[in-house]
C-alpha cells in the first residue's frame, strides 16, 4: 500500500491510500508534480468548478481538486475496493456532499451522462498507459455532451504517444512533457471557429 499526500488546498498534507488490488489491476497514481501540473493548467477557474476524475484510481486528482475548491467532483472507477476506498476518504476529508462516486467503466458512464444530467467543466483523463482508451473516449466527450461549452479536457498519457490535434469537435491545444509522462489539453472548437479557419 502506498501513500500520497494531498499538495494544496484546505487538505494539504493530509494523506491518501493507494491500493494496489491486484497484478492485472495495477495502480499508477498521478504523481505529485503531476498532479500539480493539472492544476496550474486549470488556474483559479477550478474553485466552483464541476470535475470529473475519470479512471479514478486513488481518486488523488479528484480530492486535490476539491481541496482547491471545485464545487463537485464526479470519481468514475470500475474497480469496487477503489470505488470503497475513494468513498471512504471523502468522508474522511469533510468532502462526501461535495462528490459523486460511479462504479463503472468510463466509456459507459460517458454514454449515460445525459441521463444523469451532468456537465462538467474540467474533465482529467488517466487510463493505463498501456490502454487504447484515451482514443475510446475522447468521442464520447467530444460529442456526448458532457463537457461545457469553453471547458477543458485534461489527458494524462505517455509521452511516447501523440494525440491527434483534433478529436471531433475538440481541438488540442497544449502537451506538457514531464519525462515519462505528458499531459495533452483539448478544448471545445464551435462551428464557426471551425468556418473561420477555413477561410
Amino acid at each position: 500500500m502506498k501513500e500520497l499526500r494531498i499538495t494544496a488546498g484546505t487538505a494539504k498534507g493530509r494523506r491518501l491510500k493507494a491500493v494496489a488490488v491486484s497484478e492485472r489491476s495495477p495502480l499508477r497514481p498521478t504523481a505529485s508534480k503531476v498532479r500539480e501540473s493539472v492544476f496550474n493548467i486549470t488556474g483559479p477557474g477550478i474553485c466552483g468548478a464541476r470535475f470529473l476524475d475519470l479512471y479514478a484510481g486513488t481518486g488523488a486528482v479528484g480530492f486535490e481538486a476539491l481541496s482547491r475548491g471545485a464545487g463537485l467532483v464526479v470519481f468514475v472507477e470500475i474497480n469496487p475496493v477503489r470505488v470503497e476506498l475513494i468513498k471512504k476518504t471523502g468522508l474522511e476529508l469533510g468532502f462526501s456532499t461535495r462528490m459523486k462516486v460511479y462504479r463503472t467503466y468510463a466509456f459507459e458512464y460517458l454514454k449515460k451522462a445525459g441521463e444523469y444530467d451532468e456537465s462538467f467543466d474540467f474533465i482529467f483523463v488517466d487510463p493505463s498507459y498501456q490502454s487504447e482508451e484515451v482514443m475510446k473516449v475522447l468521442p464520447y466527450i467530444a460529442e456526448g455532451g458532457v463537457l461545457k461549452g469553453g471547458g477543458m479536457v485534461v489527458v494524462e498519457h505517455s509521452s511516447r504517444i501523440l494525440l491527434p490535434e483534433f478529436v471531433g469537435s475538440l481541438r488540442l491545444k497544449k502537451r506538457y512533457i514531464y519525462g515519462d509522462t505528458a499531459l495533452t489539453t483539448f478544448k471545445p472548437e464551435t462551428r464557426d471557429e471551425r468556418l473561420l479557419e477555413g477561410i
